[in-house]
């Protein structure tokens, strides 16, 4: 598993202000966020780097991280960026909200990479989307 898009799904227990690098300020509301990335070559690396709690601030990612806490990692092994269709998908499911305009976009389109949702989203639901698509979304086992 060399390349590949992940999702990290997080939990922010009470409500933050950040600045995130050149992006400026956000308020990040206590509940659950969703981040759609991908590594071109070392996702498992990339993956293990966002579950460190010592890692220099380089992703808008980053930033939330040192407040919000990883409860699940789903990931799609393949040649392809896909966090876009990822986050598209992510994007309709009930409850999800844009927050932080261009949150980990600022390579491509898309509003954001980043998803509120006040109670825990159905990754269940996001899985099913993706598979109509023809993409199978696995969890992390970080064992």
């Amino acid at each position: 598993m060399d390349k590949g898009s992940y999702v990290l799904l997080m939990q922010l227990k009470s409500e933050k202000q950040l600045a995130v690098g050149r992006l400026g300020e956000f308020v990040f509301h206590r509940g659950y966020y969703l981040y759609c990335g991908s590594a071109r070559g070392g996702l498992s690396a990339r993956i293990n780097r966002h579950l460190r709690a010592d890692k220099k601030l380089h992703w808008h990612i980053d930033y939330l991280l040192r407040f919000a806490d990883i409860v699940e990692v789903w990931y799609i092994s393949s040649d392809r960026r896909l966090e876009c269709a990822i986050c598209t998908e992510a994007r309709n499911l009930s409850g999800s909200e844009d927050i932080a305009p261009g949150f980990g976009s600022s390579d491509c389109l898309c509003p954001s990479h980043l998803l509120y949702f006040k109670t825990k989203p159905p990754v269940k639901g996001l899985s099913e989307r993706l598979l109509e698509r023809g993409f199978v979304l696995s969890r992390w086992d970080a064992t």
